[in-house]
């Protein structure tokens, strides 16, 4: 008989916590530990030293994506798949150049982090469905896109925006300092000719409604 597969789950809300445990009673060869922060999911890595990461990116206490190398440092063989609410490019590859081996999102199938599981032990890279179309969708904007002007990290601070992030949510959303992203929307009022930043959210919000 095989040996369990021990998957490690960092994510700080309950139920999808809970959902990760009941996808993964599917399989008499997956073991799961859980941890609600990211301290906490850094200490559960070095005691337990599991097979699979689950990674959330907003973290209550950093950003996912900062202890991607921590936690790879802890425990070389553990592949990393992250599990976020957004789908964008700079969040795919800033995964990916710090380490994890995957990326889905909270809207892909439940059965994509089976899959994901399997082909990142098997040592391929593994992206889910959600995310390869909405890559392949950015891919192919026309010229006359709202957000042409803007680069992928500018485009990423609207979308967040338009899903009712704070400032500082998006610093931790998306591993920056609050200044960088701050001074990133200064930069993206000037680019689409926005002067205030409620005129930007509101522009933000509509959208994503209109999207």
């Amino acid at each position: 008989m095989s040996e369990s597969i021990k998957v490690l789950v960092i994510e700080d809300h309950p139920i999808v916590r809970d959902g990760c445990q009941r996808i993964f009673n599917r399989r008499s060869d997956i073991e799961m530990s859980e941890a609600s922060s990211g301290a906490a999911g850094l200490d559960l890595n070095k005691t337990l030293s599991p097979d699979v990461i689950i990674l959330d990116v907003g973290l209550p206490d950093t950003s996912g994506f900062d202890i991607i190398p921590s936690l790879l440092s802890e425990n070389a063989k553990a592949r990393i798949l992250v599990l976020s609410m957004y789908g964008t490019s700079s969040f795919v590859t800033s995964a990916l150049e710090k380490g994890a081996a995957g990326y889905i999102t909270k809207n892909d199938d439940p059965n994509t982090i089976l899959t994901a599981i399997d082909k990142m032990l098997a040592g391929e890279t593994y992206l889910g469905q959600a995310l390869a179309q909405s890559l392949a969708i950015s891919n192919l904007l026309p010229a006359n896109d709202p957000l042409h002007a803007l680069n992928g990290r500018e485009r990423d601070i609207v979308t967040l925006l338009g899903n009712g992030r704070s400032l500082t949510e998006i610093s931790v959303d998306l591993g920056l300092g609050y200044k960088t992203v701050a001074n990133a929307v200064s930069l993206i009022k000037q680019k689409l000719r926005i002067t205030t930043n409620s005129a930007l959210i509101k522009f933000a919000v509509e959208l994503k409604l209109s999207a």
